[in-house]
């Protein structure tokens, strides 16, 4: 029987889109630009690399924990989304601001100096990312769970997890020659004033939700609401979906933070916007597509047709060489992966409990960034360096992502088979009751 799907409204789409997008656009620079403005500019050790994902999945953590629950006990969602990107454009912004110091010649002072630079360039990430996760992760995502339904999910989530592919697109096409000429203020200028843009544009198409409410109770027990057993106990169904969610997150920050400089420096693909291109837009059109499809025949089905799909892409990325095989696997990896992750998100928000969605983005940060860019980039790291494939440019060591970062996630992705067994199995029991 076909489920009818509740309108959003042409407003609401407007606001989703925006913040979706404008939002997927500041994340792209953190998650894979700085990486490359650090590996080209700065530091060619991986390790620093890890370091700013890990520091900047901890920030992201503790700042979605504490501004989610306190838009929950103000009732207000509104000002932190609008204050939030007009300050996150203006922390992206000040890395225009960014340069490495000319030191005495010597492999010592040269390896000191870029250092010290990349030490500056996490504590700006961990900066712009306090303001990003207030803006998006904390307010945002507890207002698109006030304003969804549990029947318009499917469809609202593949939309969204499309947006970083298409955030992806738009920064390659458009402004990825600036960073190819070594143009990198400029780059961050533009992408601070577009990311500030959001901000603006949410003063007329953002609405409050409805129904939202202040929560009761004590603000400091409301940021540790969801870390306590009993809530875990009472939410099995919340923290499986969570769980899932976790596992495609760390196979994913396995490779993503090196994916630029492995086309770059391993497939030596230096003209790479044309096939990146081609395997987001494709990518971006599967998910939206299959969104109506997802509400229709439900989000654990569609989640148990997509996780096998997800790994056999990442096993075609190892074997990928030529441009063609890379923007066919590349399709087969990332359509899987968005589809995995709207299905996740989309149980996340089903099963988030009424009033408290503000509270409960800090932990879905905890498993969608913390552990996962804790976790997935060290990985990553271990794979690169277990086969020593290094260069030396200006006198730094640099080290070369190799093929092992997607052999490597596709097993960690295989962990998702569990999660979703034990997913089937205590819905089948919530049924019975």
């Amino acid at each position: 029987m076909k489920q009818k799907t509740t309108p959003l409204g042409g407003r609401t789409w407007a606001a989703l889109l925006i913040f979706g997008l404008f939002g997927q656009i500041a994340w792209v620079i953190e998650n894979m630009y700085f990486n490359v403005f650090l590996y080209n500019t700065i530091s060619g050790d991986t390790s620093m690399i890890a370091a700013m994902v890990g520091w900047s999945a901890v920030t992201a953590t503790v700042t979605t924990l504490v501004m989610g629950a306190l838009s929950d006990k103000l009732g207000r969602r509104k000002v932190f989304i609008v204050a939030g990107y007009l300050l996150w454009g203006v922390s992206i912004a000040v890395f225009a601001l960014v340069r490495s110091r000319p030191v005495p010649s010597g492999p010592a002072a040269v390896a000191l100096a870029a250092h010290g630079t990349a030490v500056l360039v996490v504590i700006l990430d961990c900066v712009m990312t306090f303001f990003g996760s207030t803006a998006n992760d904390a307010a945002f995502n507890a207002w698109v769970t006030d304003v969804t339904t549990v029947d318009n999910r499917g469809r609202t989530e593949t939309v969204l997890s499309a947006m970083p592919l298409v955030a992806m697109l738009a920064v390659f096409g458009a402004l990825d020659g600036l960073t190819q000429s070594g143009n990198w203020s400029t780059f961050f200028l533009i992408v601070g004033a577009l990311t500030a843009l959001g901000g603006l544009l949410g003063l007329f198409f953002l609405r409050e939700p409805e129904k939202l409410q202040r929560s009761e109770g004590d603000y400091f027990a409301n940021i540790i609401h969801g870390l306590r057993p009993a809530v875990v106990k009472q939410n099995p169904l919340l923290y499986l979906s969570l769980c899932a969610l976790g596992v495609y997150c760390i196979s994913q920050q396995v490779y993503m933070p090196y994916l630029i400089i492995y086309i770059q420096r391993f497939l030596g693909i230096t003209d790479y916007t044309m096939l990146l291109a081609g395997v987001l837009i494709v990518s971006s059109v599967i998910s939206v597509v299959l969104g109506r499809t997802v509400d229709r025949c439900g989000k654990l089905p569609s989640l148990r047709a997509a996780a096998p799909v997800g790994v056999a892409g990442l096993v075609l990325m190892y074997f990928a060489r030529g441009q063609w095989a890379v923007l066919g696997a590349g399709i087969v990896m990332l359509g899987a992966g968005m589809v995995i992750q709207a299905c996740c998100n989309g149980l996340i928000r089903d099963y988030t409990p009424a009033g408290k969605a503000g509270q409960f983005q800090g932990i879905r940060i905890i498993f969608q960034v913390l552990i996962p860019m804790v976790i997935g980039p060290s990985l990553g790291v271990l794979a690169i360096r277990s086969t020593g494939m290094t260069y030396e440019e200006l006198g730094v060591v640099k080290e070369v992502p190799t093929p092992g970062i997607f052999l490597m996630a596709a097993a960690i992705l295989l962990l998702l088979g569990v999660v979703i067994a034990l997913l089937g199995r205590r819905m089948g029991k919530e049924a019975a009751r």
